[in-house]
C-alpha cells in the first residue's frame, strides 16, 4: 500500500487588478469591423464584451491589469492591459474511493484504486491516502502547469465574440455565424504579435479600417493600442465613444454661446450622435419661421425621430426657435453644403408634420369617438371604444369617492370619453410619442373646456419613477383609470409579468397609480378601486386569470418598491406595517406611509428596542402556549402588576385609537412606549404558566389583549432588534 503523501498547497489564485511584472505582461488588442451597427447596439455589446472578457480571463486563470472598450458604428473594440503570457499553474486535487475499497485485505490495490488512478493520469504510487469527515479516502494530486497565454488567448478569442448577441441579428456568409451587421476585418494583437484568430469567416490581422468617407479606403498596420488610436485618428476615426460624447458637448456649446440660443437638453439624442459618428462635428441650421405655428412637440419629435436633430430654445421666453444643431460624421471644408441638405431634408420633414396637423384639425375629437370600435386594445379586451366605455365608468366612480363637485365629475367624464381619439390621428400615427399630448391641442381647438384639454394632454403621466404628475385632478383621474383598466383588464385575461418580461409595462403602470396616490395625497381606498374596476371590465374581458395573478398584490409589491426607495430605509418596519395593512380590506395607500414613516421615527428611539423585547416575549407567549381564549377576568388577578398591565391597557388603548383616528400616528405609538414599564413589572412579578390552568389562561389572555394593542398598529414581531 502507497505511504500517503504530504499534499501541496494549491498555488494561490489570479487577482484582478494585479499586474504581473513587465516581462510577464502584455497588452491585448481585439477589433471587431462591421458594417454600421444601429446605434442602439453599440453600448450594451461593449459593456458584455468587457463583462465577458473579464470572466473568461479569470475562468482560465490569465491575470490582467484593466480592460477597457471602445466602438464605433464600424469597430468594436477591447484593450486589455497587463494581461499575464502564462496561465497561473494550479494544483488539481480529485477525491477518489475510500481507502477500504481502494485496498483489499493484503494492502493490495483493487480494480478501483487502479481504475481512478489511470483515469486521472498518475500512478497507482502518486495516490495520496487522506483522512475526511467521512474516514480515510484516495487522492490524485496533480500540478497543472499555466500554458503560453498566446495559445490560451487563440481558442478563448472566437468564444468572446461568439458571446456578443443583439436584438436583431443576421447571418450574410456560409458560416452561419449571425451577428449585427455583417464582419468585415478582424485585428488581434497580444504584445505586438497577431493572433491569427479566426471568426466568421474572417481570420484576424494587424490591419483596420479608417472613416469611410475621410480615411485613405488602404487601411491601416496597427502595433498596439496606441498606434492604433493614432493611426485611426489620422484617418478620421475617434474610436473612444466618451471622447466623442465630450467633443460633441463641447462643439454645441461654442455653437450655442456663439447665437444665444439654449440646447433642449435630450440624453438620448445624445447618445444617438455619440454612436451614430466616428468623426462628429456639429454644425446649425435652420427652418422657416412659419413652421412654429405647429406645437412646438411635434417640431421637437420631427427633428429628433426624424433626423436626430437637437432643437434649440429662446433663452428668455424658453419657446422654440426656427434653428437646429445636427451632428454630422463628417468633416468638410465646406460644410454649408451639408447644412443646406439637413435644411432640405428637415423642411420635408415639417412640412409633412404640418400637413398632418391642419388635416386632423378638420375632424372634431367627438366624432372620431364611433371609430375607436375599428382597433383593438386586445384580443382579450376589446377594442378601444370598450376600453374608452370603462374608463367612462371608473373615472365617474373615482370622481366621485374623491369628493369633486358635479362640474368637475363631468370633465372628468368628458376627457375620458376624448381620451383615446388621438389615436386616429395622422400626427399620432406619425409620431406616438405625442399620444396624449396632440389630444390635448386638438381638445382645445374644438373647443372643449380647459380642464378637459389638460386632462387629455396628461393622460399618460407620470411615465417613470421621475416624470412629472398630471397638474390637474381631472388629469390624476384619468391616469388613475386608464392604468387600473389595463392592469386589470391583463390581468383578468390571464396576461402577467413574468420574470423580466413585461411587454405591455404593467410594472411601470402600476408604479404610476402608487405615485399618482401618493404623491397627489389621495385618500382613496386601492382595493375598492380595484374591485370596481374588476366589476366593470367583467363584460368586456375574456378572463382566464390564475390563482397567483392579484392585481391587488401586484400595486401593493410596487407601493413596496416605492416606499423603500423614496422614503422608508428598514425593512422590518416595511415587513411590519404592510402585513397588517395588507390584512385589512381596505387600502389606503397615503395612510400606510405615514404608519410607515412615524414608526421608523420611532425605531431611533433609545426606549423602543427595550419595548420591542418586552412585546416579543408576550407574542411567543401567546403564540405558542394553547389556552380556552376567554376574555379577561379581572376576578382572577393574583397580582397588583396584573391589574397595573389590564388598566394601562385600557387607558392607553383609547388614547392610541384616538390619535389613529386623527391620523396623528407619532402620539399613537407614544402610548405604546408608556406602555413598556407595566410589561416589564408583569414579567418580573407574575409567573404566567401558573400552576392554576384558570389563572394560566386568565394571564394568556392578558398578554394576548397587550398583543392586539400592538398589532392594531403594525405586526411588531416583523420589528428586529438586539436581543429580541
Amino acid at each position: 500500500m502507497p505511504k500517503p503523501q504530504k499534499s501541496r498547497a494549491p498555488a494561490p489564485p489570479a487577482k484582478k487588478g494585479r499586474l504581473p511584472s513587465p516581462a510577464t505582461a502584455a497588452e491585448l488588442l481585439l477589433e471587431i469591423g462591421v458594417e454600421e451597427l444601429p446605434y442602439q447596439f453599440i453600448a450594451p455589446a461593449l459593456a458584455v464584451l468587457k463583462d465577458s472578457a473579464e470572466q473568461l480571463f479569470n475562468d482560465q486563470r490569465l491575470a490582467f491589469q484593466s480592460t477597457r472598450t471602445m466602438g464605433t458604428p464600424r469597430r468594436l473594440t477591447l484593450v486589455v492591459e497587463g494581461l499575464a503570457t502564462q496561465q497561473t499553474s494550479m494544483v488539481k486535487e480529485t477525491m477518489g474511493p475510500s481507502k477500504a475499497v481502494a485496498f483489499d485485505q493484503a494492502g493490495q490495490p483493487t480494480r478501483a484504486a487502479t481504475g481512478f488512478a489511470a483515469g486521472q493520469g498518475v500512478t497507482i504510487q502518486e495516490l495520496q491516502v487522506r483522512r475526511t469527515p467521512k474516514g480515510e479516502y484516495l487522492f490524485a494530486v496533480k500540478q497543472e502547469e499555466g500554458r503560453p497565454a498566446h495559445v490560451v488567448l487563440e481558442a478563448l478569442l472566437p468564444q468572446l465574440i461568439a458571446k456578443l448577441s443583439f436584438p436583431k441579428a443576421m447571418k450574410w456568409n456560409s458560416t452561419g455565424v449571425r451577428f449585427a451587421r455583417p464582419v468585415r476585418w478582424l485585428v488581434a494583437l497580444y504584445g505586438g504579435a497577431t493572433l491569427p484568430i479566426e471568426a466568421a469567416g474572417i481570420t484576424a490581422g494587424n490591419r483596420t479600417e479608417g472613416h469611410r468617407v475621410l480615411g485613405s479606403g488602404k487601411g491601416i498596420a496597427v502595433r498596439d493600442s496606441e498606434s492604433y488610436l493614432k493611426g485611426l485618428e489620422r484617418q478620421g476615426v475617434i474610436p473612444d465613444p466618451q471622447r466623442r460624447r465630450h467633443m460633441i458637448e463641447e462643439q454645441i456649446a461654442i455653437l450655442c454661446k456663439k447665437t444665444g440660443f439654449t440646447l433642449n437638453v435630450d440624453g438620448d439624442l445624445l447618445d444617438q450622435a455619440v454612436y451614430t459618428t466616428e468623426c462628429p462635428n456639429a454644425i446649425i441650421g435652420s427652418f422657416k419661421p412659419a413652421y412654429l405655428e405647429v406645437p412646438q412637440e411635434i417640431l421637437i419629435t420631427s427633428m429628433k425621430e426624424h433626423q436626430g436633430f437637437f432643437s434649440l430654445m429662446h433663452k428668455e421666453t424658453g419657446k422654440l426657435v426656427p434653428h437646429f444643431i445636427a451632428v454630422t460624421n463628417n468633416r468638410a471644408k465646406d460644410m454649408g453644403l451639408i447644412r443646406e441638405g439637413n435644411e432640405r431634408v428637415l423642411a420635408a420633414r415639417l412640412a409633412d408634420a404640418k400637413f398632418f396637423f391642419d388635416e386632423d384639425r378638420k375632424v372634431k375629437l367627438v366624432d372620431r369617438v364611433e371609430k375607436l370600435t375599428g382597433i383593438v386594445f386586445h384580443q382579450k379586451a376589446g377594442t378601444l371604444y370598450h376600453k374608452t366605455l370603462r374608463i367612462i365608468n371608473l373615472v365617474t366612480w373615482l370622481a366621485s369617492k374623491l369628493g369633486l363637485n358635479h362640474d368637475d365629475q363631468n370633465a372628468c367624464r368628458q376627457a375620458a370619453e376624448l381620451s383615446k381619439t388621438d389615436l386616429l390621428s395622422g400626427i399620432v400615427g406619425e409620431f406616438p410619442t405625442l399620444q396624449g399630448i396632440m389630444g390635448g391641442y386638438y381638445a382645445m381647438h374644438d373647443g372643449e373646456p380647459a380642464k378637459v384639454s389638460r386632462a387629455i394632454r396628461d393622460q399618460y403621466l407620470p411615465r417613470g419613477m421621475d416624470e412629472r404628475l398630471p397638474e390637474t385632478m381631472e388629469g390624476k383621474i384619468l391616469s388613475l383609470a386608464d392604468r387600473l383598466d389595463t392592469i386589470v383588464a391583463f390581468f383578468r385575461a390571464g396576461i402577467t409579468p413574468r420574470g423580466s418580461e413585461d411587454p405591455y409595462a404593467l410594472r411601470r403602470h402600476a408604479l404610476s397609480i402608487v405615485r399618482i396616490i401618493i404623491e397627489g395625497r389621495l385618500k382613496l381606498d386601492l382595493d375598492e378601486a380595484i374591485g370596481t374596476s374588476i366589476n366593470i371590465a367583467e363584460k368586456d374581458v375574456k378572463s382566464s386569470p390564475s390563482m397567483l395573478d392579484d392585481p391587488r398584490r401586484f400595486i401593493f409589491e410596487r407601493f413596496r418598491f416605492y416606499a423603500g426607495t423614496l422614503y422608508i430605509k428598514r425593512d422590518d418596519v416595511m415587513a411590519a406595517v404592510c402585513k397588517t395593512a395588507y390584512a385589512r380590506t381596505h387600502l389606503d395607500l397615503v395612510d400606510i406611509l405615514e404608519r410607515m414613516k412615524a414608526l421608523e421615527s420611532m425605531t431611533t428611539r433609545p426606549e423602543f428596542d427595550p419595548l420591542i423585547v418586552g412585546f416579543k416575549r408576550a407574542h411567543r407567549l401567546v403564540e405558542k402556549e394553547q389556552w380556552d381564549r376567554k376574555p379577561v377576568d379581572k376576578a382572577r388577578f393574583e397580582h397588583p402588576a396584573e391589574s397595573a398591565l389590564y388598566n394601562a391597557a385600557e387607558e392607553e388603548r383609547e388614547t392610541m385609537q384616538s390619535a389613529m383616528t386623527r391620523g396623528e400616528y407619532g402620539q399613537a405609538l407614544d402610548a405604546l412606549v408608556r406602555l413598556k414599564p407595566a410589561i416589564d413589572a408583569f414579567f418580573a412579578a407574575v409567573m404566567v404558566n401558573a400552576e392554576d390552568p384558570a389563572v394560566r389562561s386568565n394571564r394568556l389572555s392578558l398578554l394576548q389583549e397587550v398583543d392586539d394593542f400592538f398589532n392594531s398598529f403594525a405586526d411588531f414581531s416583523q420589528i428586529v432588534v438586539q436581543g429580541g
